[in-house]
């Protein structure tokens, strides 16, 4: 009779997946990639790129990152994109930074794939991704949120300023009238 055994999880492991929990955790967005053929040379470049706008990519054991997204939503969603090969870019900073980086590396690298994504509390498809990369800068955004609540006070005070060189003009006409007439 065949004994049934049950082997400990290593401490290694453990490690792994409390790492990756606590990543998971300080994340804004998650992309998952298949790094299937990518050269050791490609993947640096990628990872410093992505350091750039504060965001990591890991090379991840599908059954270990099933085991630290388990709970946390929309990540424990991902498990049907968890096959093959897997690496996760961890956009811990800007996640339109990452998403660009990610996609424009995808366009360049045709040995690397887009699988899904999440950002906040949804789950991404890859055209949710690409869209997303589109988004201008968050630099960008605010100056444009700026300049649109700016643009009625700006409009009001050259509003103000014609009605008063309006007032002003009718005035120094008034006078020219008077002094022609006597």
């Amino acid at each position: 009779m065949a004994e049934n055994y049950i082997t400990e999880p290593s401490k290694v492991k453990i490690d792994v997946v409390a790492d990756l929990r606590d990543l998971v955790g300080k994340s804004q967005a998650t992309i998952l990639a298949d790094y299937r053929g990518l050269s050791v040379a490609s993947l640096t470049e990628l990872r410093k790129k992505l350091r750039g706008v504060d965001a990591e990519f890991r090379v991840v054991k599908n059954t270990l990152f099933k085991l630290a997204a388990d709970g946390l939503l929309p990540v424990e969603e991902l498990g049907d994109n968890l096959t093959g090969p897997t690496a996760i870019s961890f956009a811990k900073g800007d996640a339109v930074g990452a998403a660009k980086i990610m996609v424009d590396f995808v366009k360049e690298h045709k040995a690397i794939t887009l699988k899904a994504g999440t950002l906040g509390n949804q789950v991404f498809t890859v055209s949710q991704i690409e869209t997303l990369s589109k988004t201008p800068p968050r630099e960008v955004l605010i100056a444009q949120l700026l300049g649109s609540l700016n643009a009625p006070a700006s409009n009001l005070v050259g509003t103000l300023n014609g009605v008063a060189s309006k007032l002003v003009y009718t005035l120094q006409a008034i006078a020219d009238q008077k002094a022609t007439a006597a």
